[in-house]
């Protein structure tokens, strides 16, 4: 592990470098790429799913690298790192920082397990969250930090369309330390998290999903277009 990788990320830019499988970035070779590019563009780390993709990254940036994997499994719902097996392919391939999902799901290895396996190895924890509770017993458990990537993502989190600004405002309120990540699509959102009290942010699709990018524009398009009254008449 690097020495004190929090110290490099507090106050910055974490980018999430991932493609969902089927897409065309989905290889290592373009994860790494992906990954020099942003660190070209001044972030400060990056966090990257699956052990392939950790290895091909840590070959190519000095930066720290969060690391994760994501397996789908008939048992739980937990699909961030939820084995001990997963914890050790995410260290084994480099990653400095291993995100696990900390929510209060039922789930195959006991939370406490699972950051103590991950200290045990010489890395830091961060635990994936969606409440104030289960921050709270993520980092009683054990982690290191806890980060508001579960947000909206399961099915007693408040839906959301924009970044967990109401999870960040009651981790601050008690003085829970916290990590901002999930839908922060605009540079003043960015803001905003650290405004909120976010030792560092980490943003994904905004800046490397060329499809949810385009995706986006698309849309706003084509709302445009199906609106006559606006178009111009031909000459």
């Amino acid at each position: 592990m690097q020495a004190d990788p929090l110290a490099r990320l507090d106050g910055t830019l974490v980018v999430s470098c991932q493609a969902e499988s089927g897409l065309p970035l989905d290889a290592p070779g373009h994860i790494a790429a992906m990954a020099r590019s942003v660190v070209m563009g001044g972030a400060s780390g990056v966090r990257i799913e699956g052990a392939a993709n950790i290895a091909a990254v840590r070959a190519v940036v000095e930066v720290p690298v969060i690391g994760l994997t994501k397996a789908r499994r008939d048992d739980t719902e937990v699909y961030i790192t939820p084995t001990l097996d997963d914890v050790a392919s995410v260290v084994e391939a480099g990653a400095d920082i291993v995100a696990i999902d900390a929510t209060s799901r039922p789930r195959p290895v006991a939370l406490k397990a699972m950051f103590s396996a991950i200290a045990a190895r010489g890395r830091l924890s961060m635990g994936d969250v969606a409440t104030l509770d289960e921050g709270r017993r993520a980092l009683d458990a054990g982690a290191d930090l806890v980060s508001t990537t579960m947000a909206g993502y399961t099915s007693y989190s408040t839906d959301q369309r924009g970044p967990a600004f109401a999870l960040m405002e009651e981790f601050a309120r008690v003085g829970l330390p916290f990590v901002a990540e999930g839908r922060i699509w605009a540079p003043e959102e960015a803001a905003r998290c650290f405004d909120l009290g976010a030792r560092f942010i980490v943003v994904g699709g905004a800046i490397t999903r060329p499809d949810a990018i385009t995706r986006r524009f698309a849309d706003e398009v084509a709302a445009w277009s199906a609106r006559p009254q606006l178009k111009r008449n031909p000459t």
